[in-house]
């Protein structure tokens, strides 16, 4: 459509209905005007010809230019129509400016036929193509013949009555010979066929016109019929005789054409409306008249011959033979409409059924319950899929409230739903989806799902049984919210529960408070009686720990033998009562958990190291369950089986550790370690017989710290290292690696210069076992740099249970027959020194520095020192007392038998220049006893008197070469 046509047709409702209010009372008031005017004769004869001629002419011009303009602005298949009521009008307007010409311009009779009549002649086809055009086109052939046959019954019958009537005399005039009567005649004829042909037309368009501007439409007929009809008097041998222009008759025409001017611009332009497009609870108007009307037209038409025939017959004339033969034909077309229509009505019934028979057929095989609700809720159809899936026969269910048929807690849920469904437009949302559980015929519910369509107010629900897909859903739910073991909530889920306990109703409840929970000693039950008997321990703690809690708190296994529980707050403002209160809750569940668990017939002990953590105000949930893991990891570090509340110093410990091990790996990486080694003295003659590597930390300037907070680091993540591998723990071992390498290198270089002094290393269990490390790395280092055999002592510390003894005893052994001296590194403070003793092939016993220390005033001390050094010396062993620093140290070891010792008493660490000159010099004075030189005489390299004799025991099995 063009710009100006759409202008035009989409013009506001509301300027538009204005508008066309004043077009129409300005119609209604010319045309009444005008016949008025005719109804007076216009006050003179003249002005009666002027404005029953040239006014007509001039409402026909009006028409013809107002759809010519109209045509041309729209761009649609009605274009065509409009063109030819324009030129219609055209002809219309011409004809009567030549009526004019003769009775105005020349004062003269018009003659008969003229120029005019040929022009009012040309009026009709155009207006009868056009309204062909507007008509509704069938899409069949059958339609097409029926469009005809309509065509000539509404025609037929009306030319059946018009002949009886009228045109019979005016066709015995033509017969009669006159002068002048054959032209006669046929104009005569001519006039009323053409309006029949019309009437015709516009009749059928009535029946069959186009749903597009209807209005702009049904007005051009209008006009059309008031002009046919002015037509049809004007042909009546009543007024034909007597007809002078300006008369009243003129008054239909000229209406008509204002009217037909009128219809493309004054008419509201009206669009379908498609169905879903109507407004809800809005239905089609309904008009069960006209629509009953093109079915009775062929019988109307009938009718209208009867009534012609009659006519002759009542007035005692012959029939005519065009009345029999036109009245015979609209017969035979009555006929064959009838046999047409009925065959399309048997077609249309086949075809009816076998839709039928198709949707039955679907409906009656699908799977899915197909139900049909009035809108009260009771169900009017159920389709027999109902027995399967409700186990209900479709009938029991007919009749049936919907809302007694669904779970009531689901009902107010449905209800809502449906409501808001209803309310929606049908256009926004056509369907909806309702999920609910639905009672079924052995008394159980299932879950359904329903999809759900508006149907005639009420409701089109197609269902099906999704309860194995809920039930799974749930399944899959449970599964990934729970441990897979022991059924507890798993982390996730207590995340997640923690979290609601913050935000939700609770969130200003301050004494919930988290748990953590880690059992003592699961690992050793793994490695001794197997993973299945672990598993069943887990099992059984988790059962003790659910029936510990309460109803309403939470208890979950984290992960491995992490457990963990969310005691919720009861709102109590006293914090200290609270902290009370859930302290005896924890050290309950440690007691609980640490009883003796009955695993496969043996008695197995656990421990429970738990830590407590508070909801503070404005503390997020991950922030909690870290204070709860930190206070745990405290209760571990100190001595477990103990229950710790988290303090904010333990969240600075943390910091401070992350700082150290921070500053601890650039000093490794920036070399910043420095080696010293501390002198080992011989107690009996102060001779030097070996020198301990230790590690010192040079700052940036260039002074040596004794970096203690740093070797706790690498301590902490060495004894953690045989769990989770970390960055500590990478630290730790690179820390190890350069210690031995380093003091490896040093120890070679002096061998070379003379000095046979065997270098000690301390290391510990795990990271000789470390798989990280390649295997034969030790004695890799020694090919590497060539130390000799027995230049090496590893001092070993065994202090972590989890160590497994036979891998380390291989280890040992290999290491032994190398060569390689054998330390027992803390002797007298782990509880594996027995063990160690009687597996591990051991050398030397270097006493703890804690026994040391107190040895002079504790007589308890004294006694298990002496009874130490016994066992030391019963087995041959060598003994060394760590942390020597006082002389009454030195003389009471060396009364209870301690052969070496190391400490300030004698020397502290020494860089390797002082350390060069400490070994040539060769002893150190002992307090309380004459000293004898070993080293006197120099630094030769076979010399053998200031080095660590390896006393060869049971446990040598390879005798060790002299250095």
């Amino acid at each position: 459509m063009s710009a100006q046509g759409a202008a035009l047709l989409n013009r506001p409702p509301g300027t538009a209905g204005g508008r066309g209010v004043a077009m129409q009372l300005l119609l209604a008031v010319v045309s009444g005007g005008y016949a008025v005017g005719a109804a007076l004769n216009w006050g003179s004869e003249e002005v009666a010809e002027i404005m029953g001629d040239f006014g007509l002419s001039a409402a026909g011009i009006l028409a013809a230019v107002s759809c010519y303009s109209y045509a041309r602005a729209i761009d649609s298949r009605e274009r065509p129509a409009w063109l030819l009521f324009a030129f219609s009008s055209l002809m219309g307007a011409c004809g009567n400016a030549v009526w004019g010409w003769y009775e105005v311009i020349l004062n003269e009779e018009v003659p008969k036929p003229s120029v005019a009549d040929f022009a009012f002649l040309c009026f009709a086809p155009p207006a009868i193509v056009g309204l062909l055009v507007l008509a509704k086109r069938p899409v069949t052939r059958a339609g097409w013949v029926c469009l005809g046959l309509d065509s000539w019954l509404i025609g037929g019958s009306l030319l059946t009555l018009s002949w009886s009537l009228a045109l019979a005399h005016a066709a015995q005039t033509a017969q009669s010979g006159a002068p002048g009567s054959v032209p006669r005649a046929a104009l005569s004829l001519a006039y009323p066929l053409l309006d029949i042909a019309l009437v015709s037309m516009v009749l059928v368009l009535h029946f069959r016109r186009s749903e597009t501007n209807r209005s702009a439409v049904n007005t051009a007929i209008a006009a059309l019929a008031l002009t046919v009809l002015s037509d049809a008097l004007f042909t009546s041998p009543l007024l034909s005789a007597g007809y002078q222009s300006g008369q009243l008759l003129d008054a239909g025409w000229f209406a008509g054409s204002l009217l037909l001017a009128y219809a493309p611009w004054g008419a509201r332009h009206i669009h379908p409306v498609p169905e879903p497009c109507r407004p809800r609870g809005e239905r089609p108007h309904s008009r069960p008249i006209t629509g009953s009307l093109p079915a009775l037209t062929p019988y109307l038409a009938a009718a209208v011959c009867t009534l012609g025939i009659l006519y002759n017959v009542v007035d005692g004339r012959k029939v005519d033979r065009v009345v029999v033969f036109t009245g015979c034909t609209v017969v035979l077309a009555l006929v064959i409409r009838q046999g047409i229509m009925l065959l399309d009505n048997i077609a249309l019934t086949q075809e009816l059924a076998q839709k039928e028979n198709h949707f039955r057929s679907l409906v009656q095989g699908s799977s899915d319950v197909i139900m049909i609700a009035a809108p009260t809720g009771t169900l009017r159809y159920v389709s027999p899929a109902a027995a399967g899936v409700y186990g209900r026969e479709a009938e029991e269910l007919v009749g049936t409230e919907l809302a007694t048929l669904i779970h009531p807690d689901d009902l107010g849920r449905v209800v809502h739903e449906v409501r808001r469904f209803l309310a929606a437009p049908p256009t926004e949302e056509p369907t909806t989806r309702i999920e609910c559980r639905f009672r079924s015929g052995g008394g159980e519910w299932l879950n359904v799902e329903s999809t759900v369509n508006r149907h005639q107010g009420g409701l089109i629900l197609n269902s099906r049984d999704v309860t194995e897909r809920v039930r799974l859903q749930a399944q899959l739910q449970h599964s990934a919210e729970h441990d897979p073991l022991t059924d507890l909530p798993n982390r996730a889920l207590f995340t997640r529960r923690v979290r609601q306990a913050l935000t939700g109703r609770r969130a200003g409840d301050h004494s919930t408070a988290v748990l953590f929970i880690d059992l003592d000693g699961f690992k050793a039950v793994n490695d001794t009686i197997g993973h299945q008997a672990g598993d069943e321990l887990l099992v059984e703690a988790a059962r003790r720990l659910q029936d510990s809690v309460r109803a309403g708190d939470t208890a979950a296994r984290l992960g491995g033998d992490e457990f963990a529980a969310l005691i919720l707050g009861d709102g109590s403002r006293d914090r200290s009562a609270r902290e009370y209160q859930v302290h005896e809750i924890a050290d309950r569940l440690r007691t609980t958990l640490s009883q003796p668990y009955r695993i496969g017939g043996s008695e197995v002990r656990v421990a429970a190291s738990i830590g407590v953590a508070f909801a503070d105000p404005g503390l997020a949930p991950s922030d909690l369950m870290r204070n709860a893991d930190l206070a745990m990891y405290r209760a571990k570090a100190g001595g477990k089986d103990r229950v710790e509340m988290y303090a904010p110093q333990m969240q600075a410990d943390v910091v401070r550790r992350a700082e150290l091990a921070g500053r601890l790996r650039t000093a490794l990486h920036e070399g910043e370690f420095a080696l010293l080694h501390q002198p080992v003295v011989s107690l009996a003659t102060g001779e030097v017989s070996a020198v301990a590597a230790q590690a010192r930390w040079r700052s940036a300037q260039g002074i040596l710290f004794t970096p203690a907070e740093f070797l706790r680091v690498a301590e902490y993540s060495e004894g953690s290292a045989s769990g989770t591998a970390g960055p500590d723990a990478s630290r730790a071992a690179e820390l190890g690696r350069w210690l031995l390498e380093e003091a490896v290198e040093q120890a070679a270089d002096r061998h070379r210069a003379g000095h046979g002094v065997p270098v000690a290393v301390r290391m510990t269990a795990q990271r000789l076992l470390d798989r990280a490390l390649p295997l034969g790395s030790v004695e890799a280092l020694l090919t590497r740099h060539g130390l000799p055999s027995g230049a090496l002592i590893l001092e070993l510390a065994v202090s972590d249970p989890r160590v497994p003894f036979e891998e380390l005893e291989r280890r040992l052994v290999a290491l032994h027959r190398l060569g390689v001296g054998i330390a027992l590194d803390g002797f007298g403070s782990g509880y594996a020194a027995i063990s160690a003793l009687r597996r591990l092939p051991v050398d030397m016993l270097k006493l703890d520095r804690g026994l040391v220390e107190g040895v002079a005033e504790s007589a308890r001390l004294h006694k298990i020192t002496a009874g130490l050094l016994r066992i030391a010396n019963d087995l041959g062993m060598q003994s060394v007392a760590d942390g020597v620093d006082l002389p009454e140290q030195v003389m009471a070891l060396r009364a209870m038998g301690c052969t070496h010792g190391q400490g300030v008493a004698f020397s502290g660490p020494l860089d390797e220049y002082r350390l060069r000159r400490a070994l040539v010099r060769g002893t150190f004075p002992v307090p309380g006893g004459a000293v004898q030189p070993a080293l006197a005489g120099g630094s030769t390299g076979g010399s053998t008197g200031g080095s660590v004799v390896i006393r060869r025991g049971s446990h040598n099995e390879t005798p060790v070469p002299p250095t």
